[in-house]
C-alpha cells in the first residue's frame, strides 16, 4: 500500500526549476519582434497635464512610439463600485490629463531595446498645473455625524444605552490610541507583463505575475473592451504576491494596450519605484481602543473605531476590527466603529493580513495593557476571555483549538520564566523582554474547479487555474491528487497558473488550499469511477460485462484479474481519462458557523539600555489551522509570516511628504525590510485537527483551512508587548524604532 503523504515533507514540485534557473518569470519571455516599454510618471501629486515636450524623446534612437493622454491607448474606465478586483484604480491610465497622486503613469515610450526606451522615456518634459494635495490622515477625517460606510458592529446587554455606558460602569478601563504608517508587499519579482495579440487583434495573450488568473482576465477585459475569452493569462512562476498581485497594474493594462495599438510583442517591467507608487500599498491606519473588564480580567466591553486611508483613485476598504476585534473574545458589549479616510495618494491595496494584521497589532497591544493593569498573565487573561461563538454575530465556529495553542506554545516558549515587571530581566547591556499576542485569520472558501486526467504512462495530471506565487499550491496540488489516487508524488503533474485551465483559486485570503483540495478529491473520485465503468463497458477490457473491479494504489482488482490504470488505458486504446469537478461550501454551512483559523505567538526581544536598539531572539508559533497538507511548505509559510511580523513591528515604514504625496523611501535602499540578521530560530507547530465543516465532504474530506497569512497577525503585537516587557516602555506606533526606545 503506498504511504500517504498528507501531512508528510514533501519537496516542492517547481523547486528543481526554481533553483536552477530554468523557471521562466513574466519578464523572462522574449517573443520575435518584441518591443520594450517604460512608463513615464507624474512629478506632482494632484493637478493636470498642461503640456508634454516629447520631441527630443521621438527623436532618440530606436524609439518606436510614445502614448500620452494626446496619443492615448483606448482604455476603459471600470465600472463605478464593483467589487474586488474591479474597484482597484477607478480611472483609464493616460486617458485625460488629469493628476490624481505622485507617481501616476502619464506616458509610455517604446522602443526597440529596453535601454532605448529607459533613455528616452527620461527626456519626456511635461509642464503642470498644480493644487495642493490632502495627504494627512488626520487633517481629513470625516465628520463625527458622517455615516460609516464599512462594516459597524453595535452589540449591548441588556439594559445598556451605549458603549460608553458600559465602560464607564466596568471596574479597569484601558483606552489606547495606535498609528500604523504606510507599507508596501515588496514582492521580489518586480510587477512585468510580456503582451502579443493575434494577426486578427482580437485575442491576447499574457505572460505576467498573478495571484489569480481569472481576477486578471475580469479587469483586462473591463479594460481593454474584450470578452474574457479573448484573454490569455499565464503565470506558471510567480516571484511573491503578498496581496500585490491579485489585481491586474499598469504593468499588464498598459503592455496589453501599447501592444495592440503597435501590432507588435511588448514587455513593459515596472522599476522598482513603480512598483512602490503604481501597486497598490498597505494604506496608513488610525486606532482607539477601550477596553473594560472587572478587576479579575474579564471583559465587559470592548470598543475598537479606525480610521483608513483609502485613496480617491481607489483601493482596498481597509476594516482593522473585522475579523479581529468582533471575533475573538467574548464580551457583552461590543462596538465596532470604522471609517475610510480620502486622501490623493497612490491607490491601496490588501497586504498579507490586510485587515488582520494592523487589526492584531492594536487589539492584542490593548490586551497586554489590559494584562498589566489587571495583573493577570496575559495568556490567561485569553483564557479567561475564551470566545466559543463569534461576539459580534453569535455563530459558533466550524472548529476552534485556541487554548491549546496558547497553552501548547506556552510550553515549548518556556513562559513559565517570564517575569512580569518591565525591566526584570537583564543580560550586560540588554534588557530581555517576552511578549505573546493571538493570531487569527478567516478560514475562507470560494469555488473552484479541476480536472484529474489518468494517462497510459501511469501518471495523473491535476489541472486548476490556481495560481503559485511562492505559496507551495501546485505541490498541494500534487500531494492532494497522489494521495486519492494511491500514487506516488512523482508520477502527478500539477498544471496551475493558466487562465484556460479549469477555473482555480485566488492565491489570496489563506484561501487556496482549503478551496482547492475538496475539488482535488472529488474530481479523483470522479476519475476513478469513470475508470471503473470504462472497465465494466469496453470490449476491450478484462472486466467486460463482469463485476466492477475495485481500485486501490493504481489497481484495479477483482474477479481474477489485476491491472495498473495505465496498463487498462493501453489494453483498450485510450491514451487517458479525465473527470472534473467544482466544489463550494454548501450556503447553508457558511451561514452557520464561523470559519477561521487560529494561532499564538511567543516571543523574546533583547533591548539594548544605551542604544535602545531592540533584537529579536526567540519566536514560538503554534497554529490551529485544520489538516496539514505539506508539513514543510506549512512550516515555511508560517515563517515567513512571522518575518512579515518583525518587519511591520521594527522596520516597515514609507514616510508621506505631506506637502507633495511623494513616498520618500519607495525604492529598496530606503524600505526597510527584514534581512537574516534580524530574524531568529522561529520555532513553529500546528496542532493538525481537522476542520469537520470547511471542505463540506464529510468523511471523505480533509478538513484542511488556510495558514498563509495567520504567521503575520499578531506577530508584531507580541513583539511590541516583549519590549514593553523589556523596557517599561508601551510602543504605539509602528514601527518601534530605536529613537522611540533611548528613555531605557
Amino acid at each position: 500500500m503506498t504511504a500517504s503523504p498528507i501531512g508528510r515533507e514533501i519537496d516542492r514540485v517547481d523547486g528543481r526549476p526554481k533553483v536552477t534557473g530554468a523557471a521562466e518569470y513574466a519578464a523572462d519571455h522574449d517573443l520575435p519582434g518584441l518591443a520594450h516599454a517604460v512608463v513615464v510618471t507624474s512629478t506632482i501629486g494632484r493637478g493636470e497635464i498642461l503640456a508634454m515636450d516629447l520631441a527630443a524623446a521621438l527623436a532618440a534612437p530606436g524609439v518606436l512610439e510614445i502614448y500620452h493622454p494626446g496619443n492615448n491607448l483606448g482604455l476603459l474606465t471600470p465600472p463605478q463600485n464593483m467589487p474586488p478586483p474591479g474597484m482597484v484604480e477607478n480611472y483609464a491610465p493616460l486617458q485625460d490629463t488629469a493628476i490624481r497622486y505622485r507617481g501616476q503613469a502619464i506616458a509610455v515610450v517604446v522602443a526597440e531595446t529596453f535601454e532605448q526606451a529607459r533613455d528616452a522615456a527620461a527626456l519626456v518634459t511635461t509642464t503642470y498645473r498644480t493644487d495642493p494635495p490632502n495627504t494627512s490622515l488626520a487633517a481629513n477625517l470625516p465628520g463625527e455625524d458622517a455615516p460609516g460606510p464599512l462594516y459597524n458592529v453595535s452589540v449591548l446587554a441588556p439594559g445598556v444605552g451605549s458603549i460608553d455606558e458600559a465602560l464607564a460602569a466596568s471596574e479597569v478601563v484601558v483606552e489606547s490610541t495606535f498609528h500604523q504608517p504606510i507599507q508596501h508587499h515588496v514582492a521580489m519579482e518586480p510587477h512585468a507583463a510580456v503582451a502579443e495579440w493575434n494577426a486578427a487583434g482580437d485575442r491576447v495573450t499574457i505572460h505576467t505575475g498573478s495571484q489569480g488568473t481569472f481576477a486578471t482576465v475580469q479587469l483586462l477585459q473591463l479594460r481593454l473592451g474584450l470578452p474574457a475569452e479573448a484573454i490569455h493569462v499565464i503565470c506558471t512562476y510567480t516571484g511573491g504576491g503578498f496581496g500585490s498581485r491579485v489585481p491586474s497594474w499598469n504593468d499588464s493594462i498598459l503592455a496589453a494596450g501599447v501592444a495592440r495599438r503597435l501590432g507588435r510583442p511588448v514587455k513593459l517591467v515596472m522599476t522598482r519605484e513603480q512598483v512602490f507608487t503604481m501597486v497598490g500599498h498597505r494604506g496608513q491606519v488610525d486606532h482607539t481602543v477601550r477596553l473594560g473588564a472587572t478587576r479579575t480580567g474579564v471583559l465587559t466591553a470592548v470598543s475598537h473605531d479606525a480610521d483608513a486611508e483609502l485613496p480617491n483613485v481607489g483601493g482596498w476598504l481597509l476594516v482593522p476590527a473585522h475579523d479581529t476585534t468582533d471575533t475573538l473574545y467574548k464580551t457583552p458589549n461590543l462596538h465596532i466603529g470604522q471609517r475610510l479616510v480620502q486622501l490623493d495618494l497612490p491607490p491601496t491595496w490588501a497586504m498579507r493580513g490586510p485587515n488582520e494584521a494592523p487589526g492584531a497589532f492594536a487589539l492584542e497591544t490593548a490586551m497586554d495593557e489590559l494584562a498589566v493593569a489587571t495583573g493577570v498573565d496575559p495568556v490567561e487573561l485569553r483564557l479567561r476571555n475564551y470566545a466559543t461563538v463569534a461576539p459580534g454575530n453569535g455563530k459558533p465556529f466550524s472548529s476552534k483549538h485556541l487554548a491549546d495553542c496558547y497553552r501548547e506554545g506556552a510550553r515549548r516558549f518556556g513562559w513559565s520564566a517570564r517575569r512580569a515587571t518591565p525591566r526584570s530581566r537583564t543580560d550586560g547591556q540588554w534588557l530581555i523582554g517576552m511578549g505573546m499576542a493571538t493570531a487569527i485569520y478567516p478560514g475562507n472558501r470560494m469555488p473552484v474547479s479541476v480536472s484529474v486526467e489518468l494517462c497510459a504512462d501511469e501518471t495523473a495530471i491535476v489541472s486548476t487555474a490556481t495560481s503559485d506565487i511562492g505559496n507551495g499550491a501546485a505541490t498541494v496540488v500534487a500531494i492532494t491528487g497522489a494521495d486519492r489516487l494511491g500514487i506516488p508524488v512523482r508520477k502527478v503533474t500539477a498544471r496551475v497558473g493558466d487562465s484556460t485551465l479549469p477555473p482555480g483559486a485566488v492565491a489570496a485570503g489563506s484561501q487556496a488550499t482549503a478551496s482547492t483540495v475538496p475539488s482535488v478529491l472529488v474530481a479523483a473520485d470522479d476519475v476513478v469511477t469513470a475508470l471503473i465503468d470504462l472497465a465494466v463497458t469496453d470490449p476491450r477490457s478484462p472486466w467486460h460485462d463482469g463485476a466492477r473491479p475495485v481500485y486501490a494504489n493504481g489497481r484495479l482488482h477483482g474477479g481474477g484479474h489485476s491491472a495498473t490504470f495505465g496498463q487498462l488505458l493501453t489494453a483498450v486504446g485510450r491514451k487517458s481519462i479525465e473527470a472534473r469537478a467544482t466544489t463550494q461550501l454548501a450556503p447553508e454551512t457558511a451561514e452557520r458557523f464561523e470559519f477561521h483559523s487560529f494561532g499564538a505567538h511567543f516571543c523574546e526581544v533583547r533591548v539594548n539600555r544605551f542604544t535602545g536598539e531592540p533584537r529579536v531572539t526567540r519566536f514560538t508559533t503554534v497554529v490551529d489551522s485544520g489538516r496539514i497538507i505539506n508539513a514543510q511548505a506549512a512550516r515555511s509559510q508560517l515563517i515567513g509570516g512571522v518575518i512579515f511580523g518583525i518587519g511591520q513591528a521594527l522596520l516597515e515604514h514609507d514616510p508621506l511628504e505631506l506637502g507633495t504625496g511623494r513616498l520618500a523611501a519607495a525604492n529598496m535602499a530606503d524600505y526597510m525590510v527584514p534581512v537574516n540578521a534580524d530574524v531568529p530560530d522561529i520555532d513553529v507547530h500546528w496542532l493538525d485537527r481537522p476542520d469537520p465543516h470547511v471542505d463540506g465532504l464529510g468523511a471523505r474530506g480533509l478538513g484542511a483551512r488556510g495558514l498563509g497569512e495567520l504567521g503575520a497577525v499578531g506577530s508584531a503585537a507580541a513583539i511590541g508587548n516583549a519590549v514593553y516587557n523589556a523596557t517599561g516602555i508601551r510602543v504605539r506606533e509602528t514601527p518601534i524604532t530605536l529613537d522611540k526606545l533611548l528613555e531605557v
